[in-house]
């Protein structure tokens, strides 16, 4: 597709009984100040108010359906079919733009970017379950080249896929239920770069989703140790063994402290910067 100064700008979110946070979610979308998107949801077939949500901001969506589905990579799948955008990107119904312009300066750097680069993304601030600020996470891809290969360490949340990779790899494996990102960024940037736009926080991102919590971590590590496999990489790496140790001692934490105390505790070492 030729490149434009303005390029369509798709994002999907995938949604299953989240009415608590889609508001958020869509009005951030809505007050973006670029004009060239559109905006694509994709439900579960909730049973709580979601459905009622999309309907009230109907106004905001160029696509949305209420259906059951197979879990968030299926959802994005089904939001691929309906999307028409140069770029697409992603985000959690738990997540939102961090302010206005984020898509406005975000197509500023696309419109600059070259053909053969097809993955762009800025950082993501990590928030607490109460709203709080924590850390922002991304850093530029010259650091972390080496280290990708191990664990996923590009902030999915709002990252800018080009079209024409999604087209080649056919979207999302769906046979994954956590490292399904991660498996579709290494099929592209095991062999080619992504670019990091400096200076921009896409999106703000809510502990407390699949991945984040304890038990599931484990599962994400195994289906990340999966992806390295498939991509030709037979031994696990320092990076992979270490965040693989964290995840158990916070799994033994949530064990012994419970699940309150256990985030709490969390909380209190990522608000002085140390990163459990």
């Amino acid at each position: 597709m030729e490149k434009t100064k303005k390029p369509l700008i798709t994002v999907i979110v995938a949604v299953f009984n989240g009415d608590g946070t889609l508001q958020e979610c869509i009005s951030s979308i809505a007050r973006q100040t670029y004009t060239n998107k559109e905006l694509i949801i994709i439900d579960g077939g909730s049973k709580d108010g979601t459905v009622n949500l999309l309907k009230t901001n109907s106004n905001y969506i160029n696509y949305w359906v209420s259906e059951p589905d197979k879990g968030i990579y299926n959802a994005w799948n089904k939001g691929l079919l309906h999307s028409t955008g140069e770029w697409v990107c992603f985000i959690g119904a738990d997540d939102f733009f961090w302010d206005s312009n984020v898509l406005e300066q975000m197509s500023k750097q696309l419109a600059k970017l070259p053909i053969d680069i097809r993955v762009a993304y800025g950082q993501t601030m990590l928030l607490n379950e109460d709203g709080k600020k924590l850390y922002p996470i991304g850093e530029p891809w010259y650091k972390i080249k080496k280290r990708f290969r191990q664990v996923m360490c590009i902030p999915h949340s709002g990252a800018m896929h080009r079209r024409s990779l999604l087209e080649q790899f056919g979207g999302f494996d769906e046979s994954f239920r956590i490292a399904g990102d991660y498996d579709l960024l290494m099929r592209e940037l095991k062999t080619f770069d992504a670019a990091f736009i400096p200076n921009l926080i896409t999106t703000g991102m809510r502990q407390g989703g699949i991945s984040s919590k304890p038990a599931n971590g484990l599962l994400a590590m195994r289906e990340m140790r999966r992806v390295q496999k498939l991509h030709g990489q037979s031994l696990p790496g320092l990076a992979w063994i270490m965040t693989t140790t964290k995840v158990y001692i916070r799994l033994l934490l949530w064990r012994w402290l419970g699940e309150d105390l256990t985030r709490k505790v969390i909380d209190k070492y990522k608000n002085i910067g140390l990163r459990v």
